[in-house]
């Protein structure tokens, strides 16, 4: 059974993966501007997949796509 709090993070994935194609970047570039792997990009957008990320890696991501960081958090 999974729990609520892995829900709400694979959510957190597909919000980012909506904003980085909203601002037109792919998942190279996004990695690219946070210097990470494209995989790891990847593996937190997957809707499949639990990945969490920490409160730093999700600010970085808000400013490589600037948006603000509530916005991943809105459920």
């Amino acid at each position: 059974m999974e729990h609520r709090f892995e829900q709400e993070y694979k959510m957190v994935g597909l919000k980012i993966a909506y904003f980085r194609k909203l601002r037109g970047f792919t998942q190279e570039q996004l990695a690219e501007r946070l210097g990470v792997a494209t995989s790891y990009i990847g593996q937190i957008e997957a809707a499949g997949m639990y990945k969490p990320i920490s409160l730093t890696t999700l600010f970085r991501i808000s400013q490589a796509l600037d948006t603000p960081p509530h916005r991943f958090l809105d459920f």
